[in-house]
């Protein structure tokens, strides 16, 4: 079987998985709407949002430090969303480097690529500056996102220190988002995710292609 298949098979799988937690994912959002702030405590307990289901209205930080619309950004065209945690990781630096690498077939293909993090917008132009990118950073240093996405858990206690200083006091949780992939369609639907609680582990940017080009033609 070839990896896109594999692939494909494995994203039906999780997704099926991950549909069983669909009630559980509700009633941690009902908790943390009322001000419980209850969150998974490691990776592996997240509840990602599913395939088939549409991403919700939030907004986010430019790297010019100005509020913008995502649900605006991705009525634009087909999407590819990245969460990656910051550029202090060198799994997300590596990540974005890959992702610039296949920026202009994505770009041929029809998408924009929006890469998401904790970082605050002065992270992201540094990112941008380090690694040369010319595709949108943008800043969810509060997680507010994360959160709606179902990807943020309680970050381990070796990331108590740094998360204050790199998201700029705004993460007053401690918390991280699970590295992420959501391929999108205009009206926000998920097409594809890849989610892996491994922080080692991304889609490589050659499969990531090799998806998109795949399933552009239901966008």
């Amino acid at each position: 079987m070839s990896l896109l298949g594999m692939l494909i098979i494995l994203n039906q799988v999780n997704a099926q998985s991950q549909q069983k937690d669909g009630n559980m994912r509700q009633m941690e959002m009902d908790k943390i709407a009322m001000g419980q702030h209850v969150y998974p405590q490691k990776a592996e307990d997240i509840s990602p949002l599913l395939v088939g289901e549409n991403i919700p209205m939030v907004m986010l930080m430019s790297q010019q430090g100005e509020v913008v619309d995502l649900n605006k950004m991705v009525a634009k065209k087909p999407t590819i969303l990245i969460f990656y945690r910051g550029g202090w990781c060198p799994y997300c630096s590596k990540q974005l480097s890959g992702l610039q690498e296949i920026l202009g077939d994505l770009k041929g293909l029809g998408y924009q690529l929006i890469a998401i993090s904790t970082d605050t917008p002065e992270g992201l132009n540094t990112s941008i500056k380090n690694e040369k990118l010319e595709y949108t950073l943008l800043s969810d240093s509060d997680l507010s996102v994360s959160k709606k996405f179902g990807l943020a858990f309680k970050a381990p206690k070796a990331y108590w220190d740094l998360l204050p200083q790199s998201t700029g006091g705004k993460d007053i949780d401690l918390l991280l988002p699970v590295p992420s992939v959501f391929i999108l369609s205009r009206t926000g639907e998920i097409m594809f995710e890849y989610i892996n609680p491994d922080i080692t582990k991304r889609l490589k940017p050659e499969l990531l292609k090799v998806v998109a080009e795949t399933i552009i033609k239901d966008l």
